[in-house]
């Protein structure tokens, strides 16, 4: 199940709610909000239920284990078991095949390709109890002691299947206890239509056009609809995974959550580096706590650090070489601004946004097609091509004229060229307040009926 299906808005989330507002009683809203993120998740695949809750049930003890030796070399081998325990599970669900293809090409193996398929929502649950457990070793968190309230953290449907990599720092008092806040819940509805609108009207259209331009081959593409077709994936790709955010965030709100912010205007950003200090943030955060700054951070060798941490978000994205790639094509252009980042300081604001978004665009090319020989085709498309520009090109530009219009506006970070205490930015949060249940309703009728007329609506991020 996803947050944009008409099953989801329409009974899932009316009854998840009737039941945790049923009682004040904080104990009966935490089983109850257990159970409907259990079902939620067990909706497609049941059988990964089980991996999720025995890795709940064995960081809940290694946690409590760890707290207690805390301060001595137990603890210490305990927290080295638990993370090995933990990513073992998600090295072989989500990459045992890959590494089965792989070592096979050197050797015969004596043992079969595994055929397992991707729990959905593994790599960020993973890095959820890592985080967690490195926590309490270090001191900055308390064991929960609640397997209940461990498990409801661990499996709320809110950030389950495709993120934030919510930790328990942020929401652990929340997990604890909660109380009704109708400004919360209404903030929560508006945040989750927004995200609900970016995903079906935005997201969903791109995606059309990528399936167009890109899956059907693209042989007769000239440069520049190649162009045309990446950018589109880097609009999908953005506004899929940002709504989706957008939505996980307005629902945490409604259940009593507060969640970090995953995105903040990324295609404003003006290197790489501030790129992705806005693009997943939550991602960024925590290879920056758990890996970059333990292996050495800016102290020493940092220049190899920022390359083992952007090789490692790579592979965290998927199970394929093109992924890698992906990684050390940011890490290499993260060393060189970090080289240059003088010179670039004194760059005119415009180039250094161009800049960006030609790097970004670009490598989408090598996030989307995992075959090697399909990419260096369609980068090869992207330098130079016989073909002409199309009929069917010129039309599509004609027909999504105002959905370009609106892309544009709704990438544009309104909230920094018009800080808070401006008078224009005032005003406009007077009127937003006013017309907030119109544009909710609006946002929620128009997307519903976008849902209802097509079959076409994927979530690109659930699958890693």
């Amino acid at each position: 199940m996803v947050f944009s299906s008409l099953t989801f808005i329409y009974l899932f989330l009316p009854l998840a709610l009737f039941f945790h507002y049923l009682t004040p009683n904080k104990l009966f809203r935490n089983i109850s909000l257990t159970a409907f993120s259990l079902a939620f998740y067990a909706w497609e695949e049941p059988m990964w239920i089980y991996l999720m809750i025995f890795t709940a049930i064995f960081d809940y003890y290694m946690a409590l284990l760890i707290e207690r030796w805390r301060g001595d070399k137990k603890a210490k081998i305990i927290l080295l078991i638990t993370i090995m325990v933990n990513l073992s599970l998600l090295i072989f669900y989500k990459y045992g095949g890959f590494l089965y293809d792989n070592l096979s090409a050197i050797g015969q193996l004596p043992f079969d390709r595994p055929k397992n398929s991707l729990p959905v929502g593994i790599s960020f649950y993973t890095f959820m109890v890592i985080s967690y457990i490195v926590d309490v070793y270090r001191g900055q968190l308390k064991a929960q002691r609640n397997p209940l309230n461990f498990l409801m953290f661990i499996s709320l449907f809110q950030h389950l299947v495709a993120g934030p990599i919510v930790r328990y720092s942020q929401i652990g008092s929340q997990v604890d206890s909660r109380s009704i806040d109708w400004a919360r819940f209404s903030n929560g509805i508006s945040r989750f239509c927004i995200g609900l609108f970016k995903k079906i009207v935005i997201a969903n259209v791109a995606g059309a056009l990528v399936t167009k331009y890109l899956d059907a081959g693209f042989n007769d593409l000239s440069t520049v609809e190649a162009w045309f077709g990446i950018t589109m994936f880097s609009v999908q790709l953005y506004f899929d995974f940002s709504g989706y955010s957008d939505m996980a965030i307005g629902l945490a709100k409604m259940f009593g959550f507060d969640f970090d912010e995953n995105f903040r205007h990324p295609y404003a950003a003006q290197s790489v580096g501030d790129f992705y200090r806005r693009w997943h943030i939550s991602l960024g955060k925590f290879f920056r706590d758990y890996v970059y700054i333990p292996i050495g951070g800016n102290r020493k060798l940092q220049l190899r650090n920022i390359m083992i941490v952007w090789l490692l978000t790579g592979i965290w994205h998927g199970a394929s070489w093109n992924f890698a790639l992906w990684g050390f094509y940011f890490g290499s252009f993260m060393i060189i601004e970090k080289l240059l980042e003088n010179f670039l300081k004194k760059v005119p604001r415009f180039l250094r946004h161009t800049y960006t978004l030609i790097l970004i665009i670009f490598s989408r090319a090598i996030f989307y097609f995992v075959d090697f020989g399909q990419l260096k085709l369609f980068v090869g498309k992207l330098f130079y091509s016989t073909n002409s520009i199309s009929p069917g090109f010129k039309s599509d530009l004609f027909e999504h004229i105002f959905w370009f219009i609106l892309v544009v506006l709704m990438c544009i970070p309104w909230d920094e060229i018009y800080p808070s205490d401006t008078k224009v930015n005032m005003e406009t949060t007077r009127y937003y307040h006013m017309l907030k249940p119109a544009f909710n309703i609006a946002m929620l009728f128009l997307a519903t009926m976008l849902l209802v007329n097509s079959s076409y609506n994927p979530f690109l991020y659930t699958r890693f």
